[in-house]
């Protein structure tokens, strides 16, 4: 296919994501004004799956195994996948703006849609839930999600444009600690107190972040700490997350970590329980000769793509999108939402994912996807470039 026909094919994708501007921003703002969390997702997944179907790219709502999962193919040739995530964070709702992600996951896959004969390829089109902590592209890819997938790609909104995350490995842990209670002031003595327990392995954590890789992360929370002051507590619980720079090195993270929770119970005379919950979440693996085509594609639109892995800004995180990255050629973006400086997961960022700059980012970011399976598509030396990178780059992690 010669070049002309390639710019022809991107100007009719981009042609049809204007003309439903209107549609795909209202998806974003009705998605960000009812959060929902992990596999909660009712509204938005079904908001997604009825405007799909509306505008010719058939989905069912349900695939994989997952109720607020969809999927649907148009095409045949090689497999571009488009993912959109919808889920949403407790009290700040959209402060990670998945409601971006969605109608811009929904726009470039209507659009791939539409072109799909013509360019000679096949897109899927994944809604996949529960990215904060739930895993949903880890439980699809289980029961066969990204089966006959070429690429993987999405757009996550920030504060920047950046050719991916600083995405690490993650696992969250849930620890909980038993001890007896008793009367606080009549008969201390006769008490375990949880609370002091987990109180004592939250500080093990603290002197833990000395002596740990200065790219790894634990943080905490907890969730129980007792009833009342004069009780002392037998039931304490705490959650965290343990970050490493990929799942080897949180394999080896994760026991020191967990010796630290333990140590309170040991001074305090208590019992603990712990849960690793989930399938880790694996670093991202960035397919580069994918993210120069869609680096490419957005300063068409105006967009400065800078590399964070050469230095600059950086946004650090876990995404189950790392998973998706070892089992196929994958990209995760950065699209810039929100002015520099505000931070992703904050009630200010909430609030600018539903602003005008976010309202652009929906469009720009659906056409630079788009472009960029256009660019897979039509060039069998890119595609075998794709394939070639993800060989040598890959490495051999069991991530499902």
């Amino acid at each position: 296919m010669n070049f002309s026909d390639v710019e022809g094919l991107k100007a009719q994708a981009c042609s049809l994501i204007d003309k439903n501007a209107e549609t795909l921003i209202n998806v974003s703002h009705e998605i960000h004004d009812h959060p929902e969390e992990n596999y909660e997702e009712v509204f938005a997944s079904e908001l997604l799956t009825r405007t799909a179907n509306g505008l010719g790219m058939p989905v069912e709502l349900g695939a994989f195994d997952c109720a607020t999962g969809f999927s649907g193919d148009v095409g045949s040739g090689p497999t571009v996948c488009i993912m959109s995530e919808y889920d949403a964070l407790p009290d700040i709702g959209h402060g990670c703006g998945h409601n971006v992600i969605a109608a811009a996951g929904l726009g470039a896959a209507i659009a791939l849609a539409s072109i799909a004969k013509a360019s000679g390829g096949r897109v899927r089109y994944l809604g996949t839930p529960a990215e904060e902590g739930g895993g949903g592209k880890i439980l699809m890819a289980r029961n066969g999600a990204l089966a006959g997938v070429d690429l993987a790609m999405m757009v996550h909104p920030a504060d920047a444009d950046l050719a991916t995350i600083d995405a690490i490995a993650l696992q969250q842990l849930l620890v909980e600690y038993t001890g007896q209670e008793s009367h606080a002031a009549a008969a201390p003595h006769l008490g375990r107190n949880a609370l002091d327990a987990a109180v004592l392995g939250y500080m093990a954590v603290a002197t833990l972040r000395q002596h740990i890789l200065p790219t790894e992360r634990i943080h905490g929370i907890f969730l129980k700490s007792g009833e009342k002051p004069n009780i002392v507590p037998r039931e304490a619980s705490s959650e965290w997350y343990v970050r490493s720079d990929n799942v080897t090195s949180l394999a080896a993270l994760k026991p020191r970590v967990l010796a630290s929770l333990e140590s309170g119970a040991h001074a305090c005379g208590c019992s603990v329980s712990h849960q690793w919950i989930g399938t880790p979440y694996a670093d991202m693996v960035t397919n580069d000769t994918m993210g120069t085509m869609y680096a490419h594609n957005a300063l068409t639109l105006g967009r400065t793509v800078t590399d964070p892995r050469h230095g600059g800004h950086r946004v650090v995180g876990s995404t189950d999108m790392g998973n998706v990255s070892h089992l196929v050629p994958s990209i995760h973006p950065m699209i810039a939402s929100a002015p520099a400086g505000i931070s992703i997961h904050t009630k200010q960022f909430a609030e600018f994912a539903r602003s005008p700059m976010a309202d652009k980012a929906v469009l720009d970011g659906a056409k630079a996807m788009a472009m960029t399976a256009i660019d897979f598509w039509t060039s069998s030396e890119r595609q075998e470039a794709v394939v070639a990178e993800f060989r040598t780059a890959n490495p051999d992690q069991n991530v499902l």
